[in-house]
């Protein structure tokens, strides 16, 4: 019996930390792009029956733990972008196109392949510069609020350094308690439970599908559908890279009418159901999956009375615990953009461009900061290579050995809230043993192609 149960709870634990952990950035994304309390609170739920749709889909067709989400660096891309240009409309219609892309990748090789070419310092540093601002709000908060902020940043810190689990779900609860104790009462009092669901008409505007559109689509790749596939296959799953892309990148098209941004693949939560705690069978940690799925879509129900629960708070201090939620994917971004050398004046040029938040010809400042940070790499590229000596063949000389050119490292994917995709992760030769925690190194078959039969492959340790 406790075999039966065992996923089921993991399953349950994972949509539970999912939502607290990171509704907040969803709504605050929302409501800078132009959404309307409803209208946040219609796309939250939207996101929340597509993640779970979507879980239950991929884990009862493959019988894979392949957990499903909302893209929080999306969301705070939405933050960093700010106010879309022509309105709502036109953020829904960049959540279409971006939803397209998603699928397009899986239905064509060479398009997932164009995203993996993304040199990794900065893809690491473009996402570091959308995370920054929701990061530095705590701060600001302990200024603006010290009596509201003050107790959420202390949970969180106890929490982080305890339970780092249940780090934000814990810090969420304090803030809920810090607003409800000071509230006048009448915004609590008018908290719709009954979920709603607005459409709104896409509308097609160039400078968002530019700004918002093909950033998201980029972070939406880069920081979640492949950590999470690299997840999966360093606990020693083959999973079907496409079919997760066709699957999540139709679900966000149908969500986004709604306000749905962006559907794709888990990573941060990834390891709470794929990894050993959630059954010691791995042919049983689907379970898990599904669970919590049919989980985050029961949680997607609650979306009206959590909007209103953040509509009676400060703004800050719900920016406050969003950017607490992101410190970790943060930190993850800059030792990933700084990690090469050679990088990393590039890196620094995309980080600063996305951070300024600058607007130009209505575009952006993420899609800047990655066409900048490009740019300096070839001009970069182009002032080396004649000065690179040529390598030298042959045996040592009596003087020492003899120039031999190094081989250029072998990329590697993103790990699980990482920020970057540097190159087409390859299948691993050995999976990560059950006591691992998390994978150090994994990989997965290249973006736009199957990874065979998803089965898990033959471990060197019993689970």
């Amino acid at each position: 019996m406790a075999g039966r149960i065992q996923p089921v709870l993991a399953g349950v634990v994972t949509a539970l930390v999912g939502f607290a952990s990171s509704f907040t950035v969803v709504l605050a994304g929302l409501r800078a792009a132009g959404a309307d309390a409803g209208q946040a609170a219609s796309g939250l739920l939207a996101l929340c029956v597509a993640s779970g749709l979507a879980a239950a889909w991929l884990g009862l067709r493959h019988r894979l733990p392949m957990s499903v989400a909302w893209s929080t660096p999306g969301a705070a891309l939405l933050v960093a972008t700010g106010p879309v240009p022509g309105g709502w409309p036109a953020a829904v219609g960049a959540f279409v196109v971006s939803g397209l892309l998603i699928v397009a990748a899986g239905l064509v090789p060479a398009l997932g392949r164009a995203v993996a070419a993304i040199p990794k310092p900065v893809a690491g540093a473009m996402l570091a510069g959308v995370l920054l601002p929701l990061c530095t709000a705590p701060v600001r908060a302990l200024v603006e609020v010290p009596r509201l902020a003050g107790p959420v940043v202390v949970a969180w810190l106890l929490l982080h350094r305890y339970a780092r689990r249940w780090a934000v779900p814990g810090a969420l609860v304090v803030a809920v308690v810090a607003i409800a104790w000071t509230s006048t009462g009448a915004g609590l009092g008018a908290i719709g439970l009954r979920p709603v669901v607005e459409l709104t008409p896409p509308a097609w505007d160039a400078a968002a599908l530019v700004g918002v559109a093909l950033p998201l689509f980029l972070v939406t790749m880069a920081a979640q559908n492949v950590p999470g596939m690299a997840v999966l296959v360093g606990y020693g799953y083959r999973p079907p890279f496409s079919a997760a892309l066709r699957t999540t990148g139709l679900l966000s098209v149908l969500a986004a009418p709604a306000g749905g941004h962006a559907v794709n693949l888990a990573a941060i939560t990834a390891a709470l159901a794929a990894g050993p705690d959630a059954h010691p069978d791995p042919d049983r940690r689907w379970i898990a999956s599904v669970t919590a799925g049919a989980g985050l879509a029961l949680l997607g129900l609650g979306a009206g009375a959590a909007t209103a629960l953040v509509a009676t708070a400060p703004p800050i201090l719900i920016e406050a615990v969003a950017g607490l939620a992101l410190l970790g994917a943060l930190a993850t971004a800059l030792a990933s953009a700084v990690a090469e050398p050679a990088g990393r004046e590039a890196a620094v040029v995309t980080f600063v461009v996305t951070a300024s938040g600058v607007t130009l010809v209505g575009v952006g400042g993420a899609f800047w900061g990655l066409v900048a940070g490009c740019l300096m790499l070839l001009l970069f590229r182009r002032r080396r290579r004649p000065a690179e000596p040529a390598p030298a063949a042959g045996p040592a000389s009596a003087t020492g050995p003899a120039s031999v050119a190094e081989p250029a490292p072998v990329p590697e994917p993103a790990l699980a809230g990482g920020p970057g995709l540097t190159g087409r992760p390859a299948l691993a030769s050995r999976p990560a043993a059950a006591s691992e925690p998390a994978p150090t190194a994994a990989a997965t078959s290249a973006p736009g192609h199957d990874g065979g039969p998803g089965r898990p492959g033959r471990r060197s340790q019993a689970d």
